[in-house]
């Protein structure tokens, strides 16, 4: 047993669930082999507490670190903001630059307020749409945290998320009398949502721009005209897609305008900071409603943005990300030829996965994930690229997983999978670890 799942049996002991995000379980990777926990992560290579370096072709810290791990400019931002006090009786200014910023960015936005966590800012969002629409139900599609107006679509149907992200959310502790305020649809399907707009009574449609597909039929247009035309509020989630293929919210790709706009994630490089935009006569509703936390006030992290868009701005670094996953997905397209496997190839370019179609699916991920562990990868089936990832180091990832595809290729043939793991099947969501 690695140090690492060493100190994962002990943390099992102390903290529920072993860890604090689910993302990042080692059952979700490798069970009972994964080392769990980092000594060190620069660029886009991580070490383990036994000192064991890894290329990280995973999910580079659930997205964070567009620049990879300890960017220089961005790890000196936040040094001096250290050294001149992280926290004040005041407020710090990086603050309002940081607003002025993201709105010279989204010229359509007029105000900003601040968090640390994408949970909590989809919070603040909803609080704020629902007192200016002085509506309670919210239409949904995607992921956006773990508060209970969110749980709570699953209070009517307990699969009632099981088709934005993760299956199997229970919402045990949600309080009842939330049942039906929160009502999924699909993406790209407006027919659905136009039945939830017709039959329900919604103030606040709340989305993905685009997660795992692209939309369709002028979806994303249809939605915003639907939503101008029963004053709702519309609100995009960019937690995740945030400056991954453009410098600001992928709705920018699209030319569709929200009323309100999450950013998180990729936003500080790593460093905690997620912000909420808005027009401004729904954004000053927040004025009227409590909303408000202490470590919202704190310096790294309007100091990590500040940088971390810099950074971006200068290198053009959602080309160079995009560029290179377009790459791996069509690397991934032509193994999976060579090797007669069928696969769907799913997602943004800097966040691509891929899905072998087969009843053995999760272990075959859980295969890759064993096999290229071997060879220094931490790999399974998705990449969020950063720009480290060289062509050297992705021309090397394919060269690994090559035979991987083989190996695949002689268990859709016949072989049984489960004699090749060393290990139990990883978990596909919160069902599984529970």
């Amino acid at each position: 047993m690695n140090s690492g799942q060493e100190l994962y049996k002990k943390a099992k002991t102390l903290i529920p669930g072993g860890t604090m995000l689910l993302s990042k379980r080692p059952e979700m990777f490798l069970p009972e082999q994964w080392p769990a926990y980092f000594s060190k992560a620069k660029g886009c290579r991580v070490w383990d507490l036994d000192g064991n370096e890894y290329i990280d072709m995973s999910i580079m810290g659930i997205g964070t670190n567009i620049l990879g791990y300890g960017r220089t400019e961005v790890d000196e931002a936040v040094i001096r903001s250290i050294h001149s006090g992280n926290m004040s009786t005041f407020n710090c200014s990086e603050e309002v630059k940081l607003a002025e910023k993201l709105i010279e960015l989204h010229p359509w936005a007029e105000m900003v307020r601040f968090a640390r966590t994408g949970g909590e800012a989809n919070a603040i969002a909803i609080r704020i749409a629902r007192a200016a629409s002085g509506k309670d139900k919210v239409a949904i599609c995607g992921y956006h945290g773990w508060h209970d107006w969110y749980l709570s679509a699953n209070l009517v149907d307990k699969q009632n998320l099981d088709k934005h992200l993760l299956p199997g959310l229970d919402p045990s502790g949600v309080p009842k009398n939330l049942r039906g305020t929160t009502l999924p649809f699909n993406y790209n399907d407006f027919n659905g949502l136009l039945s939830l707009v017709d039959s329900q009574d919604i103030g606040v449609i709340k989305m993905e721009v685009s997660r795992n597909i692209e939309p369709q039929d002028d979806f994303l247009q249809r939605v915003r005209a639907l939503a101008t035309e029963r004053n709702i509020v519309l609100i995009f989630d960019e937690c995740t897609s945030g400056f991954r293929q453009t410098l600001g919210g992928l709705h920018k790709l699209y030319g569709v305008e929200p009323d309100m706009a999450l950013f998180g994630k990729a936003l500080g490089n790593g460093y905690a900071i997620t912000a909420v935009i808005g027009k401004r006569n729904i954004m000053e509703v927040a004025e009227k409603t409590f909303i408000s936390s202490t470590f919202w006030t704190e310096r790294i992290g309007p100091s990590a943005a500040l940088a971390t868009i810099s950074v971006m701005e200068r290198i053009n670094s959602w080309q160079l990300i995009t560029n290179q996953g377009l790459d791996i997905k069509n690397q991934w397209r032509k193994l999976a030829e060579k090797h007669e496997l069928p696969i769907d190839i799913w997602g943004l370019p800097a966040m691509a996965g891929f899905t072998i179609r087969s009843n053995n699916s999760l272990a075959y991920k859980t295969l890759i994930t064993q096999e290229m562990l071997k060879k220094g990868f931490l790999a399974a089936n998705c990449v969020y690229v950063c720009i480290d990832h060289s062509d050297e180091l992705i021309n090397k990832y394919i060269e690994f997983l090559d035979p991987i595809f083989g190996m695949i290729k002689t268990c859709e043939d016949g072989k049984d999978v489960f004699s090749l793991l060393e290990g139990p099947v990883c978990h596909s969501g919160f069902s599984r670890l529970n």
